[in-house]
């Protein structure tokens, strides 16, 4: 896979999590958060198992099974997932779905933050302005004036930290263990089984909440984890964290756009206008890199002798 395939599924995966908001929103109705974050993992593990098995007996044919070592990798993986997914649905539970949408967007900018404190990998020059570009496109899509948070906002405010964590290291340890299914499958079931341990000691569960909440549960789990975060394991393999961090934030729009869809929700002109800044920065941050490689190669066919 190319870096450009590895954009599209990116921005694919942008896609399905903004539609997933509308179905974090609406499972409340029947479970606590923990209890729908558990679920759905799991869900999602179940879903995953099959193409995860595959692929461990393929590896384990050509004697490339990772070692279990790496399990440890997968699971802290399966931490930081929990902590994202759990404080961002208890926020969901207590704001609203445009503002869920933005201060998630948060991890944006803590993405080539955290890269350059971590890994000491200097981002390209781009990264910083569209960041902050996307920052604000998703402010005024939220169409806030004067932000006061919510308890629930800044549960989400929490959130952003652990997915800008997630974004930074999931693509490192797939690339390097090459075996996407198996981290995509391992951290859904670290992170299904932590959220309901934490639900059986915090929440009440019971079959006609579960039932009540099935539909939004097996779309969030299905399409959401199964899909959604399987395709960001195998394109974040090709594409660099803060380039992903960028398209990812594009599920601020297409959040947006479902609520328009399916919640009835109307954008006024500032919202257009942040929709538009954020499709911006994320084309400006796959050019800008490309038209810099390009640059240098020209400019190296001209040094070189005849």
């Amino acid at each position: 896979m190319n870096r450009a395939q590895a954009n599209l599924v990116l921005l694919a995966v942008a896609l399905i999590w903004g539609s997933a908001f509308v179905a974090q929103a609406e499972g409340m109705a029947g479970v606590g958060p923990l209890t729908f974050t558990g679920i759905r993992f799991l869900l999602g593990a179940a879903i995953v198992v099959p193409l995860a098995w595959r692929e461990w007996q393929m590896l384990s044919l050509r004697g490339r099974q990772p070692p279990p070592g790496n399990a440890l990798e997968v699971g802290a993986l399966g931490v930081l997932l929990t902590l994202g997914a759990t404080l961002q649905q208890i926020g969901i539970s207590g704001t609203t779905v445009t503002n869920a949408g933005f201060l998630t967007a948060l991890y944006v900018p803590l993405v080539p933050l955290l890269a350059w404190v971590i890994q000491r990998v200097r981002p390209h020059w781009s990264v910083w302005p569209t960041s902050l570009g996307c920052l604000w496109g998703s402010w005024l899509l939220a169409g806030v004036q004067g932000l006061d948070p919510a308890v629930g906002d800044l549960w989400v405010i929490g959130s952003s930290v652990f997915w800008a964590l997630h974004v930074l290291f999931v693509g490192r340890i797939a690339e390097r263990l090459a075996a996407p299914f198996l981290v995509a499958c391992g951290q859904f079931l670290v992170c299904g089984m932590l959220s309901l341990l934490w639900a059986a000691l915090s929440e009440t569960i019971t079959l006609d909440g579960i039932r009540q909440a099935l539909l939004p549960i097996v779309y969030a789990g299905a399409v959401s984890v199964a899909i959604g975060f399987t395709a960001q394991v195998i394109g974040q393999r090709y594409a660099q964290p803060t380039d992903a961090a960028i398209i990812l934030s594009g599920e601020t729009v297409f959040a947006a756009l479902f609520g328009f869809l399916l919640m009835g929700d109307r954008l006024p002109a500032s919202g257009l206008a942040g929709c538009a800044l954020i499709l911006l920065c994320i084309v400006v941050v796959q050019i800008a890199p490309l038209t810099l490689a390009r640059q240098r190669v020209r400019a190296g066919r001209r040094s070189s002798p005849s």
